[in-house]
């Protein structure tokens, strides 16, 4: 039952990268520090550390989709839950992180 919710929070690094292309493309979040989003990061991505959280949940709650980045998922997944519990409903974790989308979509990007 767990690993269900998980898979309903989650977007594979494919599916991210279609909707990137859309009409629509999502909100990229990302939640790692800003030293990691120096090395790497997602094109059009947003760095949460450097945005004030309460300015910007209106935004994130007006989006058609929210994806939260980080390293591997683990943060990035603990960060949907709490956006989702914050009244983003749209919300989704990037399952692999930056270093799944390094590894299967653009593996020129560096890894760390």
């Amino acid at each position: 039952m767990i690993r269900d919710k998980a898979v309903d929070m989650e977007i594979d690094v494919e599916t991210l990268k279609s909707s990137m292309a859309s009409d629509q493309p999502p909100l990229l979040l990302d939640v790692r520090e800003p030293w990691e989003y120096d090395i790497a990061h997602l094109p059009g991505s947003l760095l949460l550390a450097e945005l004030s959280f309460p300015d910007l949940l209106p935004q994130l709650k007006a989006a058609t989709l929210v994806v939260t980045v980080c390293h591997h998922g683990v943060r990035s997944f603990s960060a949907a839950m709490y956006l989702k519990d914050q009244g983003v409903e749209q919300v989704r974790s990037l399952a692999g992180g930056v270093d799944a989308w390094a590894h299967k979509i653009d593996p020129t990007m560096a890894r760390y």
